[in-house]
């Protein structure tokens, strides 16, 4: 049964990584993958045989230089990529959490849609603290009452986002919906994490926690380890937070000259002037993470969701240092499941990142016990094959009611 699969990604390598690994692995199964997506990305999604289809680009949060607000760059993509599903007729559409005019377009259509989340289920449960303020789930039934008690607050928030939703949805022909949670698929939900960083709850009906997906464009060499033989440290910045590297510096002054061995990467950025580097320490321009987590005993992040997985899948323990977005989530989840430490940014100095280092290398066997149990379940199971199993099922039901409509895949005009 070979389909058609049509996907969707923001640009951000954190959201179109992972939607690269799910269509790499649909075209390698025999389907015909459609990918919109940034620029950028075009010879990747090529080389991988999939087709390229080139997607509006915005920033996820106005700035003066990108005025354009999420809602109204949703209205403005929803018609070309209508368009683009109408040329194609697509069996099945899979849409980035981020990126909702696939799913309003395939809604139009009248085509099944899911919704990939490349990091940790966004919805909260009863009893469980609202998601991304970073706050541990309770240990006791009053813990749990407390963080209950909020559940109106956090609902009015929820239906200022459904307001915003539903006007979305009437510019573009669509009826509104009562569910709080509009933008993510009823039919499926693909959540790229490992269950072991989800807390337990009752999942809703279509929910399934499929394990990272991860994808890497090419390496360079691997890059040369520092000199010695000292515990080795693996500073791993965000690709799109924290530009002035305010991590990395901390790192080299913290841990410069002490009894480890520090390779950071600048993320193509250039150093900071007055850096006083140790002999200890190697900082390279830009680092594949697999290359060098295989031989680190800590990696230091900001807690991007893709950096703390593949930390993990080397069985590697964490130093969390989140900076923004949903990064103080994946800190707090890092500390409940036992696989590091989360140091606030707030307080993060030369001082506190030496000594929170120190605290996981004086504790290692424990916290290292605690992530390579992470990468055994990782070595089990293949999340990129069990996402596209599901997304096969749910586009039976396209091909299904195509065939069953009897209608050709050219058939269907877009408006205007």
């Amino acid at each position: 049964m070979r389909l058609r699969v049509f996907l969707g990604a923001f640009g951000a390598p954190g959201h179109a990584f992972p939607m690269l690994a799910l269509g790499a692995r649909l075209a390698q199964r025999g389907h015909y993958v459609i990918f919109e997506t940034w620029e950028r990305w075009r010879p990747y999604v090529q080389s991988a045989g999939m087709e390229f289809v080139p997607a509006m680009e915005f920033a996820p949060f106005p700035t003066g230089a990108a005025p354009l607000k999420p809602y109204e760059a949703v209205v403005h993509a929803t018609g070309p990529t209508r368009r683009v599903l109408v040329a194609h007729a697509p069996h099945v559409v899979v849409h980035d959490v981020l990126t909702l005019a696939p799913a309003l377009a395939a809604e139009l259509e009248g085509i099944p849609c899911a919704t990939l989340i490349p990091h940790l289920y966004p919805v909260a449960a009863r009893g469980l603290p609202p998601y991304s303020i970073g706050a541990r789930r309770p240990r006791t039934f009053l813990g749990a009452a407390l963080w209950g008690s909020l559940d109106r607050v956090v609902e009015g928030g929820l239906r200022l986002g459904q307001l915003e939703l539903n006007d979305t949805r009437r510019r573009v022909g669509l009826p509104p919906l009562n569910r709080l949670h509009g933008g993510l698929s009823e039919e499926l939900c693909l959540v790229a994490t490992y269950p072991q960083l989800e807390y337990p709850r009752r999942w809703p009906s279509g929910v399934e926690v499929v394990g990272p997906l991860r994808w890497d464009p090419p390496a360079p060499e691997p890059p040369q380890l520092p000199p010695g033989d000292g515990p080795l440290v693996v500073v791993a910045p965000s690709t799109s937070h924290d530009p002035e590297l305010r991590l990395v510096q901390t790192a080299v002054e913290g841990l410069a000259h002490g009894a480890v061995r520090v390779l950071a990467s600048l993320d193509r950025r250039p150093a900071g002037r007055g850096w006083h580097a140790g002999a200890n320490v190697r900082l390279v321009n830009w680092l594949n993470y697999d290359d060098a987590m295989r031989d680190a005993a800590v990696v230091v992040c900001h807690a991007g969701h893709g950096t703390v997985v593949r930390a993990l899948s080397h069985g590697v323990p964490v130093v969390a240092v989140p900076h923004s977005g949903d990064m103080a989530e994946n800190a707090a989840r890092v500390r409940w499941a036992g696989v590091g430490v989360r140091l606030p940014w707030r307080l993060l100095s030369s001082a506190t990142l030496r000594l929170a280092v120190e605290s996981v290398l004086e504790q290692h066997q424990r916290y290292a016990t605690a992530a390579r149990r992470v990468a055994d379940w990782g070595r089990v199971h293949d999340p990129a094959t069990r996402a596209a199993e599901l997304v096969e099922a749910l586009g039976g039901v396209g091909l299904r009611s195509r065939a069953a409509l009897g209608t050709p895949p050219s058939a269907a005009q877009p408006d205007g």
